[in-house]
């Protein structure tokens, strides 16, 4: 009989998984089930494979749920993450084992007992970032507290930016991802541990407080905090580290030129703006600088945020178009839904645009009475507009670990992450057959 994989969501990152997926379906018998907002566009994603089947789904129509979920063995969500505890419980209650991609949120993590004792696998984390982070971070842990080393500080980065040779915008990023994360990326602030001394970012802060690394012969990348580090230490079995920091990487002179709108409260995402039917780009910026009739809104923007109009933080707000009286097509929206409107269709993919996914790895360490520095860096290149590095990274080790799954390879049960060997081993290695593939360097320092 066929294995049923029930794919809620086919956004930008799905397309790899669901290409692997079919790649392996006849082999091993599965009916893949693709869903999206319209059967068009799920269908679309099937390529006329025989053994894809397209249907219209939208989760905010959350009655025909449990229908999807009844004709199915496995079910992956690939929806906004507040969705999945939802799917999660209605999986518990028919039987059914699940994959996200996403963080394991406190509702997911109250499910463990239940998933186990009903003998379901509830499997997490387990895309690019949550995931192959994870997965790749533990390999060398564990090599390290095998060999006898102590580890002494873990620092891990990642960025999904644009492949160099595509790289032709001032602010050196496009989108590869979801553009409403980009603009609302930070908002909880972070936290992180330095030197045994625990530090805490808020978000007004966030884009302030980075520092630059650079990833082999890419050039340099700048740093900010990224969310909860100290959850780690229990995540990665490091109660005693000195120093853990998971950052966001971006190009230089990202993060000065972004924080202008976190300053100005661009991004709030909390309130409604009221505005008249006529309100454009340029009344927008005009409505969060104080009054001066006086000056001119560019000139009122650069005294206000004390930039100089020909630095290149200007240049960079100004290629945006934001002072441009470009109408704001948007009904009822919150200053975060505006900025975005503005800055997504110039940081959009361009037609033969790639991506790329930069994460490093840094490991302190002593070992037999030896300091240690240990790198480990993974740059990852899309192939095209749709099986793009983001999609490779996010959707692959999920599809890996489906087939590892359904093929009797994952024995686990309960709602878990890629941190045990047993996990993490045999997709990190399936995974280099995708060029998905860690470069290490190693040094005494």
């Amino acid at each position: 009989m066929k294995k049923k994989i029930l794919i809620l969501g086919a956004g930008m990152s799905a397309s790899n998984l669901i290409k692997y997926l079919l790649d392996h379906s006849s082999e091993l018998n599965w009916e893949v089930i693709v869903t999206a907002r319209s059967t068009e566009k799920a269908k679309s994603k099937l390529e006329g494979n025989p053994n894809g089947t397209p249907k219209a789904f939208d989760i905010n129509n959350i009655d025909t749920l449990p229908e999807f979920v009844d004709d199915s063995d496995v079910v992956i969500s690939l929806l906004p993450a507040k969705f999945h505890p939802i799917v999660a419980k209605e999986c518990l209650k028919q039987g059914k084992h699940l994959f996200t991609t996403s963080y394991v949120s406190p509702e997911m993590k109250a499910l463990d007992a239940d998933a186990k004792a009903k003998g379901l696998l509830f499997f997490n984390e387990c895309g690019v970032d949550p995931g192959i982070d994870h997965m790749s971070a533990m390999k060398i842990i564990d090599e390290i507290n095998h060999a006898g080393g102590k580890l002494k500080s873990f620092e891990s980065n990642t960025g999904g930016l644009i492949a160099p040779e595509f790289d032709n915008n001032p602010w050196h990023y496009k989108l590869t991802w979801n553009a409403r994360n980009v603009i609302l990326a930070g908002q909880g602030g972070a936290k992180f541990l330095s030197n045994k001394k625990h530090k805490y970012i808020p978000y007004y802060q966030l884009f302030n407080r980075i520092h630059t690394i650079s990833v082999l012969d890419y050039g340099e990348f700048e740093v900010y905090a990224n969310r909860d580090s100290l959850a780690y230490r229990e995540v990665y079995g490091l109660h005693d580290i000195d120093t853990i920091f998971r950052g966001t990487m971006r190009r230089p002179g990202y993060c000065k030129a972004y924080n202008v709108f976190v300053q100005l409260g661009m991004t709030d995402d909390s309130y409604e703006m009221e505005y008249p039917d006529n309100f454009t780009n340029r009344d927008f910026v005009e409505a969060f600088l104080p009054v001066n009739n006086s000056l001119s809104v560019e000139d009122n923007f650069c005294q206000y945020l004390g930039i100089d109009k020909n630095s290149d933080i200007f240049k960079k707000i100004e290629w945006l178009g934001i002072f441009h009286n470009t109408p704001v097509t948007l009904e009822n929206a919150t200053p975060a839904q505006i900025l975005q409107s503005i800055i997504e269709p110039k940081w959009a993919l361009g037609k033969d645009d790639l991506d790329m996914i930069v994460m490093q790895h840094r490991f302190l360490y002593e070992l037999y009475g030896k300091n240690y520095e240990h790198k480990s860096s993974l740059i990852v290149t899309g192939k095209n507009q749709i099986h793009t590095a983001m999609s490779i990274t996010v959707g692959t080790p999920l599809a890996i670990a489906v087939k590892l799954f359904l093929t009797g390879k994952i024995n686990a049960k309960g709602v878990v992450i890629p941190v045990n060997p047993d996990l993490y081993s045999p997709i990190l290695e399936e995974l280099e057959n995708y060029d998905v593939k860690f470069i290490e360097e190693v040094k005494e320092v």
